[in-house]
């Protein structure tokens, strides 16, 4: 018969137990704990350090971006009034005074938009409905405006600003905004095989479009202003109304 005898003899002098291993096992985890909070700590330190530093950083540049801001408005205010004292005298220059005052507003109205977004990208639809609010009538709009979102970094939106100024100018003098009746689209377009954004602004119910005789220093400058966004510009004179179309590369517009 098979007789099974337990002892309670202590574990040979030296030998490890189960408990021991535990024991220390325990200890280790304890110390990594210890360690792992005082990491911890650390990092949360450092962490609201950092924060503290990120807003004294984001503060200073906000009131970097208000001075600059205010100065350029400031200096356009400047350029504005000395132009207007230089050509009141002349009354063959009245017209050049208005189109130096429109340009010089559409640059005042592109940098508010700039500051609002802080000198960084602005959305294309808040640069064109900001640039043809003063032309725009309030009870009933006389544009129809439609596109996807687009982000077009600040050189770009101050040449659309400047372009639109000098088309809603145009369209005031001799086109579409000169009657009751007339109305212009403006639609843009994205292009995603060619990585291109098509804009087109196109007159209808005006009066009749004649070809120009010779290029105006406005025609010249929204050439200029389309080139200097890597786009190409094309001017129709149809009889049935005035059209402009910008053809320019999303990497330039909105390039980092």
């Amino acid at each position: 018969m098979l007789e099974i005898h337990l002892t309670t003899e202590p574990p040979p002098h030296g030998a490890v137990t189960d408990r021991d291993f535990l024991t220390a096992e325990i200890r280790s985890l304890k110390r990594l704990l210890a360690e792992a909070e005082s990491d911890a700590k650390t990092q949360f330190k450092k962490a609201e350090i950092e924060a503290r530093e990120r807003e004294a950083v984001d503060k200073l540049q906000k009131l970097i971006l208000e001075e600059l801001h205010h100065r350029i408005k400031n200096t356009l205010a400047t350029v504005g009034a000395i132009v207007s004292q230089s050509l009141r005298n002349l009354p063959e220059a009245e017209g050049a005074q208005h189109a130096i005052s429109g340009r010089l507003l559409a640059l005042g109205h592109a940098h508010d938009l700039l500051l609002q977004a802080k000198l960084s990208s602005a959305d294309l639809r808040t640069v064109i409905r900001s640039s043809i609010q003063a032309f725009d009538t309030p009870d009933e709009s006389r544009f129809s405006i439609s596109g996807p979102d687009v982000l077009v970094i600040p050189d770009a939106v101050i040449a659309i600003a400047m372009t639109l100024n000098e088309l809603c100018t145009n369209a005031l003098k001799f086109g579409a905004l000169s009657v009751p009746e007339g109305r212009i689209d403006l639609l843009w377009s994205v292009d995603h095989k060619t990585r291109h954004v098509h804009v087109v602004w196109s007159e209808k119910h005006g009066p009749a479009v004649q070809q120009p005789t010779s290029r105006s220093f406005g025609t010249r400058l929204i050439q200029t202003l389309g080139t200097q966004i890597g786009g190409k510009v094309q001017l129709t004179y149809a009889s049935t109304g005035f059209s402009y179309t910008l053809d320019a590369p999303i990497a330039v517009l909105n390039a980092p």
